[in-house]
């Protein structure tokens, strides 16, 4: 006897509930007529994960819970179909982290999540933790079910495996970070490994809010082996097959293909880009085309995510503005097929000048009046985004966030950052694949080399590079990463061969730009941490190690 299992990696949308029921009911039916025994759903699948404190809402429990009973009344003609339906469900114990699994129009179980994800997720402040196993009969196979972190631990696998499980189905909502597929794959072969239990995990597919998942759904057997895999980034209901073979199950799947890092990464920035202006209900984007490299990579993403006739460029060039700048910025706008408007801001940038130079007391000009170009820009584009309902995007990377090097009410104007958790390294990296990669048939080679190749610089006064105030970005962004993924400590960094005053430097303008940060706009997390909801520093704060 086969049992066939059938794993639904789908895009949903955190509060639209009548229309992920709608997905998983059209899931079912068409898992039912591919012969499947068995339907899996991600975690949370009913309301979308990330739905934060929509869940202490007493009646976005209460459309959970008729969404999971439409499902179970749409499917009972499915003979022969068990469900397995990720959903916030009541519990003893409160507000759990739940799965139904339902049969012949009728729920047969619920099974709560165990291990909470309280450092990404925060979940202890929705959910409270489950207990107990819960395996379910499906083809004369005893399924254990796992929900997120659970399939990381090994008590709740034991505890598994003690209730009889002979198959593990972990149902995940794990957002994407680079790495994370291959990580996961690894540790859950490791658990089947030691558990002697073969596994199948899905993950749902897409981008909400400030973070996105991969999909890339996959089976382990017993012994560790990959021995089927969805692709990333893309939906599928795959199906894989469990047949005994003596005391053993066989498990077979297509196995997609690995893909280098920067083709996943590309892919990421996309669907958290495209899916939050969709979800969100943006028709169109405008961005500010300086002929640097950051808009010149957003740009090309916004291409890829949206396409060209729905993305609008704006030039603005002030007396600092190299005219090399402009040039590359059409060439750019013009190998992309964008539209691209020009607004001269220096007559706005003087009038400013002299309304203000009473006010100023005779000092002498410094940030301020740099800071000033990157206002006006701001207040320009913001007037575009009002007036014709465009999503703007702005520009700045994750070094930039990180140290402060970006303007408040300037260049931080704007509705979502696409590149906020990219640092400038791997800006110009992601450039040159672009470059070398065209994954959307938007256009070939459309970053200038020249803006790959020029020192960068906010060309706010002259001759200004950005390697005038920071380290050079390599030791920049080596030291931001570590400070901030991995909480090394300014003398760890020190130790490990920084030197002193680039750490110390580093450190000191990562804390006094935490207010900045606070009103940033969201954009997609594609490390371990980036400055959204798993940064929770203070503002006043006078810890500086």
């Amino acid at each position: 006897m086969t049992l066939k299992i059938a794993v639904a990696q789908l895009n949903f949308t955190v509060g639209d509930i009548t229309g992920n029921a709608r997905r998983i009911a059209w899931a079912a039916s068409t898992a039912h007529a591919q012969g499947a025994h068995l339907l899996l759903t991600p975690e949370l699948s009913i309301c979308g994960c990330s739905a934060s404190d929509l869940l202490l809402r007493p009646s976005f429990i209460v459309a959970c819970d008729e969404a999971v009973a439409t499902i179970a009344g749409q499917t009972a003609g499915l003979a022969g179909l068990t469900l397995v339906i990720g959903h916030p469900a009541s519990a003893a114990q409160g507000l759990c982290n739940a799965a139904s699994v339902i049969r012949d129009g009728r729920v047969i179980g619920v099974y709560a999540k165990r291990a909470l994800d309280d450092r990404m997720c925060g979940e202890r402040r929705w959910f409270a933790p489950g207990q107990g196993a819960g395996v379910f009969e499906v083809q004369d196979f005893r399924v254990g079910l796992l929900i997120g972190q659970d399939a990381e631990l090994e008590p709740s696998m034991q505890q598994a495996r003690q209730a009889g499980a002979e198959l593990l189905a972990a149902i995940s909502a794990a957002p994407y970070y680079a790495g994370q597929g291959s990580e996961r794959e690894a540790l859950m072969a490791e658990r089947a490994r030691a558990r002697g239990l073969p596994l199948v995990c899905v993950c749902p597919v897409g981008g909400q809010d400030e973070v996105v998942f991969a999909g890339r759904s996959f089976a382990v057997a017993a012994d560790g082996r990959l021995v089927g895999r969805a692709p990333s980034f893309a939906e599928q209901l795959a199906v894989i097959g469990v047949t005994r073979a003596g005391a053993a199950l066989r498990l077979a799947a297509d196995i997609a293909p690995t893909r280098e890092a920067d083709a996943d990464l590309w892919d990421a920035l996309v669907m958290g880009l495209r899916d939050y202006a969709g979800k969100s209900g943006f028709q169109s984007a405008v961005l500010g085309l300086s002929g640097g490299i950051d808009s010149a990579l957003v740009l090309a993403l916004a291409v890829d995510a949206l396409g060209r006739e729905r993305v609008s460029t704006v030039t603005m060039p002030s007396p600092y503005t190299a005219a090399i700048s402009l040039e590359d910025a059409r060439d750019m706008a013009r190998r992309l097929g964008v539209r691209l408007d020009d607004i001269d801001i220096q007559p706005l940038f003087e009038r400013l000048r002299q309304s203000l130079h009473p006010l100023f007391g005779g000092k002498t000009e410094d940030a301020t009046e740099e800071n000033l170009q990157a206002r006006i820009r701001g207040v320009l584009l913001m007037a575009l985004s009002n007036k014709h309902g465009h999503l703007l995007l702005t520009t700045g990377n994750k070094s930039e966030y990180a140290t402060g090097y970006c303007t408040l009410y300037g260049d931080m104007c704007g509705g979502f950052a696409p590149i906020k958790d990219v640092l400038k390294t791997a800006v110009f990296r992601l450039a040159r694949w672009r470059n070398a990669h065209d994954p959307y048939g938007s256009g070939a080679n459309p970053i200038p080399e020249r803006i790959i190749t020029r020192a960068p610089s906010a060309e706010l006064r002259p001759d200004q590079t950005d390697q005038d105030s920071l380290p050079p970005y390599e030791v920049l962004d080596a030291i931001i990463e570590r400070y901030v993924e991995n909480d090394a400590s300014s003398a760890e960094l020190i130790a490990a061969g920084f030197g002193q005053a680039d750490v110390e430097q580093v450190a000191r303008l990562l804390k006094a730009s935490e207010y900045k940060r606070r009103q940033s706009a969201p954009g997609t997390r594609v490390t371990r941490r980036g400055f959204g909801g798993d940064w929770r520093y203070p503002i006043a704060s006078k810890f500086r190690a």
